[in-house]
């Protein structure tokens, strides 16, 4: 059984580290240290994804889990220091206002914060309407463009959520991007309890740029070409107010979620035999797990599906609330459960391919 407090621990590393999508450098080497020891092989491809593969039989079995988090890019810095930005990933303007945000210079972090018009001189009809990010600007504390060069910020500098992970009551936490360090904890948990079995060949991929098109998935599934692809991501629950349960029937804290569809089919749609087994398993090992079957969104599954003449391919998740916000939610059980998952399906994909 996988350790609660140990993969809160790991939770809380990865959610804290700063990586958005095509930057993941610092939240890689997070994962090396956590992995190196426990694998027979450890690389970076050319894309970025971080490899680990663990030896064995066949079949083969690729399990990934995306490293990269919504952000922000300077795109101009105005004549009094004000940073306009570009937003890199699927963010909801609304989520972005009045954020505090650090800044990944080469001259090192600066912190600054999302500044609006204020409410105060608004326009009545102003008021009633969203603010677009168009709108919003990035304040370092900068009086001129130039003092905010001096400081290292300037265009293609990347920017994300100054956010620390927390606890709230039960078993639950919050924080920024547990979509998807929720799916990495998950993983690196899994590699390090099954190391030293003799299994099948396990190849642990932490991708990039699944936020911005899914783009680690496809190059590695391609270069590594398993017998059976996992994703390991998070998939949004129907239990809290603003949403129905005809909307997502997934709830936190009644175990991993096992996809069946995503994205209306137009994600993946879980291969038969993938479905079985996942099913199968948790059936087999006590392991309480839903059934998901949404018309938005989708994970690495998808991209490693189309790969090459097809790799049958599914999806794990952890149900978790807010995502895409810097209060992300979920059930710690639910995270050590989806790892207990993910080991004993390892275990038994012999039975299935």
């Amino acid at each position: 059984m996988t350790d609660i407090k140990k993969i809160k621990s790991l939770l809380e590393k990865l959610s804290n580290a700063h990586g958005i999508s095509g930057y993941e450098g610092g939240v890689r080497e997070v994962i090396k240290k956590e992995v190196e020891s426990c694998v027979d092989e450890l690389k970076i491809d050319n894309f970025g994804n971080l490899i680990a593969i663990k030896k064995g039989k066949s079949p083969s079995v690729m399990i990934a889990a995306h490293m990269d988090e919504i952000g922000l890019m300077v795109k101009y810095i105005d004549d009094e220091g004000f940073v306009r930005f570009a937003k890199v990933g699927g963010w909801f303007d609304q989520t972005l206002v009045n954020q505090r945000v650090l800044l990944h210079t080469k001259k090192g972090t600066v912190t600054g914060v999302l500044g609006s018009k204020p409410v105060h001189v608004m326009k009545s009809e102003d008021k009633k309407k969203a603010i677009e990010a168009k709108d919003m600007f990035i304040d370092v504390g900068a009086s001129s463009r130039d003092e905010a060069t001096a400081m290292g910020v300037e265009p293609g500098v990347t920017a994300s959520l100054d956010q620390k992970l927390a606890e709230l009551a039960n078993d639950r936490v919050t924080g920024k991007a547990f979509d998807d360090r929720a799916g990495g904890a998950v993983l690196i948990t899994a590699l390090q309890r099954i190391a030293g079995m003799k299994l099948t060949s396990v190849m642990g991929v932490f991708t990039v740029q699944e936020e911005v098109g899914l783009k680690g998935a496809r190059t590695s599934a391609f270069g590594l070409n398993p017998d059976v692809g996992i994703a390991i991501d998070t998939c949004i629950p129907g239990d809290h107010p603003g949403i129905k349960k005809t909307d997502s029937a997934v709830e936190i804290g009644k175990g991993p979620s096992i996809t069946v569809m995503d994205a209306g089919g137009r994600g993946v749609i879980t291969h038969p035999r993938v479905l079985e087994w996942l099913c199968e398993t948790a059936k087999a090992k006590g392991i309480p797990y839903q059934m998901d079957v949404t018309e938005s969104g989708t994970t690495d599954a998808s991209a490693i599906s189309l790969t090459r003449e097809g790799i049958p391919s599914g999806v794990i998740s952890v149900a978790t609330r807010y995502i895409h916000t810097p209060v992300e939610v979920l059930s710690l059980k639910d995270l050590a459960q989806t790892a207990d998952l993910v080991v004993e399906a390892i275990k038994s994909v012999g039975s299935y391919f």
